[in-house]
């Protein structure tokens, strides 16, 4: 039998046997951090207006069709304006970016007036210096709790630079040992 922590995660639902696991946010989050991620900066362009946001929930899906996705908070003020643009870039960050990824990450931040740029075939912004770039066109979009998960079909790529990556783990950024492997 479960003790009151344990029991404490679960929470009743319409069928008396069903179950659904609540676990403490603090808690899920520190194990979450366990998992090294790379970092990315999504961009689109708002009417004339480049935006973007960093985000480090993004995977490959598929080769046929070429297909990512990346998740991005429901509660993001720039998420609304990348997806009324219906095609995003994806740019990977390497080693040396962890200062624009914190750029990416402030709210109000001259985000674009502080980085080169230049618009992808795509028509988004494809970040200058960054590890790799695929420019995409909205796919699906899917709803995930307290975040939407958004596929993108590549429509170009490229690699731009030749580094380490930036990671995130354990709520900060890290570099990989030896990346000449």
């Amino acid at each position: 039998m479960w003790g009151a922590r344990e029991q404490a995660r679960y929470q009743q639902v319409s069928e008396p046997d069903e179950q659904i696991y609540r676990p403490d946010a603090g808690e899920f989050r520190a194990v979450l951090g366990q998992f090294a991620t790379g970092v990315t900066i999504i961009t689109a362009v708002d009417g004339d207006e480049p935006v973007g946001v960093a985000a480090n929930s993004f995977t490959s899906v598929s080769l046929d069709p070429p297909l990512v996705l990346f998740c991005v908070g429901q509660t993001s003020s720039t998420w609304p304006r990348i997806e009324k643009a219906r095609k995003f870039a994806v740019n990977i960050l390497g080693e040396h970016q962890e200062e624009l990824s914190g750029l990416f990450a402030q709210k109000g931040a001259d985000r674009f007036g502080q980085t080169e740029w230049h618009l992808g075939v795509g028509g988004s912004p494809v970040l200058h210096d960054t590890l790799a770039y695929l420019d995409c066109e909205f796919w699906k979009e899917y709803d995930g709790g307290d975040h939407i998960i958004v596929v993108g079909r590549v429509l170009d790529f490229g690699v731009q630079h030749d580094a380490g990556p930036l990671l995130f783990f354990r709520g900060k950024y890290g570099r990989l040992a030896d990346t000449d492997g």
